[in-house]
C-alpha cells in the first residue's frame, strides 16, 4: 500500500467521496410506544417512527468528503457536506460568538428593586441569573430541585397528571411540517441533561424517553438482566452511518460504577451483533434470526461461519472490512462555550463499519482510513527491520519492565488487572496521564477472531477500566479501538483498546499538536494506583 496522504506525486490533493446509501437488518424485538409530549393544539408528539416494524433502508444520507492529512500518521479528516454547506460562501458564519455582557451585580440589584420591601415579591434566583452563570451552575450543581428550577428555563416542559412530575415536552409545528421540542437554550439544556443529580422524571421526559432527541429508528435491543437501546444515526459525521448502544430509559446509568457487567455485556453484544450481522449481509449469509436480538450461542455460530466465509471468499468481498468502535463517556461544558467532552446523557458506545475504498472524485479507488490500519503497517514495518513479531516482544517488554525512573526501590509492574486472554495496563509512553489501554494476549486482529469467551474477557476488562478510572476522579474518559481488516492477510496483530481521560488542568497545547504527550506521573506509579483502586472496587458490594 502507497503511503496514505492527501498529497499526489504530480502536486494535487485527492479527496474521497462516500455517497452513503445503505439497508439495516432489523434486530430489535419490542416496541416501547409512547407520547413524548404536545403540539399547542393538544396533538400528542409520538415516538412511532423509532420503532421501525421492518428492516430500515437508508438512502439519501449526507454526502461524506474523506481527506487524508498531508502526514499519514495523523490520520484523516471527514467533512459533512450538510454542515458544511451552511458555510459555503458564507465567511461571516464560521465564527465564535462574541460572550455576552455579564454582571451578577447588577442582576442582583435589579432582583432587588423588583422586591421592593415585600421580600415574597423577589423572582426566583433563576430568572436573573447571568447566563453564563447559570450554565456553570447547572453543570456544578448537585440540587435536584435547583436544576429542576433551571430545565423550565430551558425547555417548555409539560406537566399533565397533577403531581408535580413532568409528563413531556411542548412542541411546535415549523414549516415543513416536523415536529420540533420547544427548547429555548440549547446549551442549557444539553447541560442539565448530562447532570446525574437532575431528577430522574426530568432526564426521562428531556433526553432519555426514546424519540425525544429525533427520529434515530431503534433497530437493536439487549434485555439480558439489562436494557439497552441501539439505535441507528443514518447522517452521520461517520461515512455510511453509524450506531448508538444507549442504555434504555429504564435503566439510568450516568456513572461507571453504576454499570453491572450484564449492562457492559449488553451493550459490547450490540457492537459484535451488529457488525458480524453487516458482514453477513455482505456474504450473503442467512441470518439466526432477525427482529429479535442473537442469543450468544448463535453469535458464535454466526462468527465461524463467517471466518470460514470470508477465508475462501475472493479479495474485494468485503466491501466494507473494517470495524469502528468508540466510547465518550462522561461529558464537560464550560461557560464560555467551549465543549470539554461529548454529551452522553447516559452511558453509550458508538460503531461502525469502514469500506476498503471509495472513489474520489475522478472515479480513481481511493483507500479509507482506519484507525487500525496504523497498526497493521507498523507491525509489518517491525518484523522487517527485526524479523521478530512487534506483539510478542510488546507483551515481554510489559511482563519484564522496569521503573522508568531507573530507581529499583518500588512499584515496576505496569499491569492493572489480567485473566489468560487479555492484559489491562498503563502503557510505558502514555499519550496522557492516566491513560489505560487493554490488549488480548494472543493473535486476535478484530473482533470477528474473538470467540466468546474472547469476547467476554474483554468486556470484563472494559468494565474494570472506566470503574477504576472514574474511582480515581476522572469523569470523562474517550475509549477507542484499533483493530485489523477483516479480509487481511494475518499479521500478528492483537485487538489494543486505549482509556484515555480527560483531566483538569491539561488541555491539549502546542506540545500535544506536536505528538509531544506531556506526563507528571511515571506509569508504574500511576499502575499502582489503578490495581489498589480495582482491589477496593472488588471488595465493595
Amino acid at each position: 500500500m502507497a503511503p496514505r496522504t492527501c498529497v499526489t506525486p504530480d502536486g494535487r490533493f485527492r479527496v474521497g467521496v462516500h455517497d452513503p446509501g445503505f439497508r439495516v437488518e432489523n434486530l430489535r424485538q419490542n416496541c416501547f410506544h409512547s407520547v413524548l409530549g404536545r403540539l399547542p393544539d393538544g396533538r400528542p408528539v409520538e415516538n412511532h417512527v423509532n420503532f421501525p416494524p421492518s428492516a430500515v433502508q437508508a438512502d439519501q444520507t449526507d454526502r461524506i468528503y474523506e481527506v487524508a492529512n498531508p502526514f499519514p500518521f495523523r490520520g484523516a479528516t471527514f467533512i459533512n457536506s450538510a454542515w458544511a454547506d451552511r458555510h459555503a460562501g458564507k465567511p461571516d458564519t464560521v465564527v465564535v460568538p462574541e460572550a455576552p455582557e455579564c454582571s451578577l451585580r447588577k442582576n442582583l440589584a435589579d432582583w432587588q428593586n423588583a422586591a421592593g420591601t415585600d421580600a415574597s415579591n423577589l423572582p426566583p434566583l433563576a430568572d436573573i441569573l447571568p447566563r453564563p452563570l447559570m450554565l456553570a451552575l447547572a453543570q456544578a450543581s448537585t440540587d435536584p430541585d435547583e436544576l429542576a428550577a433551571m430545565a423550565a428555563k430551558a425547555c417548555t416542559l409539560l406537566f399533565e397528571n397533577n403531581d408535580g412530575q413532568p409528563t413531556g415536552l411542548a412542541f411546535r409545528e415549523d414549516k415543513n411540517g416536523k415536529y420540533i421540542p420547544q427548547i429555548h437554550d440549547h446549551d442549557l439544556y444539553d447541560i442539565l441533561g448530562n447532570n446525574p443529580f437532575l431528577p430522574d422524571a426530568y432526564k426521562e421526559v428531556m433526553v432519555l424517553r426514546p424519540g425525544i432527541q429525533g427520529n434515530s429508528e431503534i433497530v437493536g435491543e439487549a434485555a439480558t438482566d439489562t436494557h439497552v437501546f441501539e439505535y441507528l444515526r443514518r447522517n452521520s459525521y461517520i461515512p455510511w452511518g453509524h450506531f448508538a448502544a444507549n442504555m434504555a430509559n429504564d435503566q439510568i446509568r450516568y456513572r461507571a460504577r453504576d454499570l453491572s457487567p450484564a449492562d457492559m455485556a449488553g451493550i459490547r453484544h450490540l457492537y459484535y451483533q451488529r457488525i458480524y450481522v453487516r458482514l453477513a449481509g455482505q456474504l450473503n449469509l442467512d441470518l439466526p434470526a432477525t427482529d429479535r436480538p442473537l442469543a450468544p450461542e448463535e453469535l458464535e455460530t454466526l462468527r465461524q461461519d463467517l471466518c470460514r466465509q470470508i477465508s475462501k471468499a475472493n479479495a474485494g468481498a468485503l466491501r466494507f472490512n473494517s470495524a469502528l468502535w468508540g466510547w465518550n463517556f462522561g461529558f464537560g461544558f464550560a461557560q464560555s462555550g467551549h465543549r470539554l467532552h461529548a454529551s452522553h446523557q447516559m452511558i453509550h458506545q458508538q460503531n461502525a463499519m469502514v469500506p476498503g475504498t471509495v472513489a474520489d472524485q475522478n472515479g480513481t479507488p481511493y483507500d479509507c482510513f482506519s484507525c487500525g490500519d496504523l497498526v497493521t503497517e507498523f507491525i509489518r514495518e517491525f518484523k522487517a527491520a527485526h524479523n521478530r513479531d512487534f506483539f510478542p516482544a510488546y507483551l515481554e517488554a510489559i511482563r519484564t519492565n522496569q521503573r522508568t525512573d531507573g530507581i529499583t526501590q518500588g512499584p515496576s509492574s505496569l499491569i492493572v488487572d489480567e485473566d489468560d486472554r487479555v492484559v489491562l495496563f498503563a502503557p510505558k509512553a502514555q499519550i496522557c496521564e492516566w491513560e489505560l489501554q487493554l490488549m488480548t494476549k494472543t493473535a486476535c486482529a478484530h473482533i470477528l477472531d474473538a470467540d466468546t469467551r474472547m469476547r467476554q474477557s474483554l468486556d470484563r476488562a472494559m468494565l474494570t477500566a472506566v470503574q477504576t478510572l472514574e474511582s480515581l476522579g476522572a469523569d470523562m474518559v474517550t475509549g477507542i479501538e484499533f483493530s485489523g481488516r477483516f479480509d487481511a492477510p494475518a499479521t500478528g496483530q492483537h485487538l489494543v483498546y486505549s482509556f484515555i481521560p480527560r483531566l483538569p488542568y491539561a488541555p491539549a497545547t502546542f506540545s500535544e499538536a506536536q505528538l509531544r504527550w506531556i506526563s507528571g506521573c511515571y506509569p508504574e506509579d500511576f499502575a499502582r494506583a489503578c490495581r489498589r483502586a480495582v482491589t477496593t472496587n472488588k471488595e465493595e458490594p
